[in-house]
């Protein structure tokens, strides 16, 4: 072979080994990959429901029974903060009907409370706590309303999207706007005092209602059972499952024709869906304490409790939504405050010293410099490992300095280029041989593998043994979980 065409060889296959991986499957878009970055946040449910000890209001309560007697959007956004939440969704109008800004839409709302003399504004204040302490801001508007007389008749879809457009409007930017499957049944309606069905298929016009989010509101990740950005998880336990991918296909379910909220293919929802059409990863919603409301005789989940759930959810590429639920001072209880704070600790301070920052690295196989071993350590999600474009299986062991003492490895993927790994093996170097710990399927934005006890090591072994396309991996991480 002549001397100038080994050197083009070579200098073509160093240039292919720089081009980055093409992508495989749906993939995240810039307002789903600041969701991932969002992990943990809040669903504050406060209405007249609060101060009825109910769960769900029949939209008949007196306006004058909202009366917070000392409320503090501070307070309530500082302990979410302690707590590790990240952003906050506002129950800006529940089931009840009632608003709790001064809209112009209907006058059950908090303008006919006595709340600052009834010229308050809840959903202002909580926004700019949430703003002032650098979190997020979301909204949930229910469709349904057991208030409004007009409820179930053609001209109630004007209403709820007038008061849509108010919140996308008066509140800055949201990161999500909040949807769920809430389809009619008993209510006040004005003082109808019955039962009104809906249509839930047609009836709300998701297709026109969630472009008006898509316009005024473009970076707000829309969560329903269907998506468009975020499903449901299927389930308010707060976990996805031990398999979880973040595709998914809405589809109707058993019986039904049409795939909307209130009205999907939940057995498939706390999985989701390999090589689904879209990405829809999954958030695991789950009340703090036992009700969304706030209810005297019931306690706050444990830290360790919530710790699970974290492992569960936000360890399994979902998010972990948790319902804060103030009192009627319009606080959160000391028991709660003191709950988050635990547990906000706890996560903070397990993941706060990657053991594996020092490992020196040996990999079965890599595309190139530019996506090297070290970009597996390097605490930069936007940095990534990749494996040659026909490798679809690979080795990377980690040799640490010393020996360490850990019970959670974090595995992240490079999720801009989709999910990709379908299986792998971890093993550990313990008495002379290697020892697996555990057999996994699905990685995705992160994956949190909690040993059942810790193993001491100075060597670790991920074996991805199946991937339907070459490899991408963010991060490693290996830590000790902290009380």
């Amino acid at each position: 072979m002549k001397p100038l065409l080994i050197l083009f060889l070579l200098l073509s296959a160093a240039t292919y080994a720089q081009n980055p991986p093409k992508p495989y499957g749906a993939l995240p878009s810039k307002r789903q990959l600041a969701w991932h970055e969002t992990e943990v946040y809040g669903l504050i449910h406060f209405t007249p429901t609060t101060f009825e000890n109910k769960e769900w209001g029949f939209g008949d309560a007196d306006p004058k029974t909202f009366n917070p007697t000392d409320f503090n959007a501070d307070q309530i956004i500082k302990a979410a903060k302690a707590g590790g939440l990240k952003g906050i969704i506002l129950v800006t109008k529940h089931h009840d009907g009632f608003a709790l800004w001064p809209t112009k839409t209907t006058d059950y709302n908090i303008s006919k409370s006595p709340f600052r003399g009834g010229k308050g504004n809840l959903v202002k204040e909580v926004e700019q706590a949430v703003r002032k302490n650098g979190l997020k801001f979301g909204v949930y508007c229910s469709p349904w309303d057991r208030n409004n007389a007009l409820y179930g008749t053609d001209k109630y879809l004007a209403i709820y999207q007038a008061q849509l457009k108010e919140l996308y409007s008066n509140f800055g930017e949201l990161f999500m706007s909040w949807h769920d499957g809430a389809n009619g049944g008993d209510g006040y309606y004005g003082g109808a005092r019955e039962k009104r069905s809906i249509d839930n298929t047609t009836y709300y016009d998701w297709k026109n209602t969630w472009a008006i989010t898509r316009k005024m509101q473009p970076m707000a990740n829309i969560f329903s059972d269907i998506g468009l950005d975020i499903r449901w998880v299927g389930n308010e336990d707060g976990h996805a499952a031990e398999t979880s991918w973040a595709t998914f296909t809405p589809m109707a379910p058993d019986g039904k024709s049409v795939a909307v909220p209130g009205q999907a293919n939940y057995p498939q929802s706390p999985e989701g869906i390999r090589n689904g059409k879209f990405w829809m990863p999954a958030e695991c919603d789950v009340p703090l304490r036992k009700g969304w409301f706030f209810h005297a005789n019931e306690k706050p989940k444990s830290p360790e409790t919530l710790f699970d759930l974290y492992l569960k959810s936000v360890g399994r590429g979902a998010g972990l939504d948790l319902g804060l639920a103030p009192d009627t001072r319009g606080q959160l209880h000391a028991d709660d405050v003191a709950s988050l704070k635990t547990f906000g600790d706890m996560v903070k301070h397990t993941f706060a010293n990657n053991l594996a920052k020092n490992a020196k690295l040996k990999l079965s196989n890599s595309r190139g410099a530019k996506y090297n071993a070290a970009a597996l350590l390097d605490n930069n999600k936007t940095t990534y490992w990749a494996t040659q474009d026909q490798v679809h299986e690979a080795t990377i062991e980690l040799n640490l300095p010393v020996s360490k003492t850990f019970d959670i490895i974090s595995l992240q993927e490079y999720i801009q280029l989709g999910q990709r790994i379908e299986a792998y093996t971890i093993e550990v170097f313990e008495n002379g041989i290697w020892k697996k710990v555990y057999d996994g399927t699905s990685i995705g934005a992160k994956r949190l593998i909690k040993l059942d006890t810790p193993v001491t090591t100075n060597k670790v072994k991920i074996n991805i043994t199946k991937s339907p396309v070459c490899i991408t991996l963010s991060e490693i991480g290996l830590y000790k979980k902290t009380a």
